[in-house]
């Protein structure tokens, strides 16, 4: 894995790399979310916005998981 950086032992390399697949399921999932919100809001308003609204929270959650991932050092 030379993509991360190097470090005593392989347990924060783990640790970041899980943490950079959540960002990235969160950030997928929840713009998926959002948009089929959009398009159920169409037969159903209340729930659409409810859709909307909760994948748009997901995809911010995960892209403030990644300034979080970039203060991160593998040595953490």
């Amino acid at each position: 894995m030379g993509f991360f950086k190097e470090s005593g032992s392989t347990t924060p390399s783990k640790t970041i790399a899980r943490l950079q697949q959540l960002i990235w399921v969160l950030i997928y999932g929840g713009l998926l979310t959002l948009v089929l919100g959009l398009s159920v809001q169409r037969s159903n308003d209340a729930f659409g916005w409810s859709m909307v609204v909760g994948g748009g929270v997901v995809a911010v959650i995960g892209f403030a998981l990644i300034y979080v991932r970039s203060r991160l050092t593998a040595g953490d």
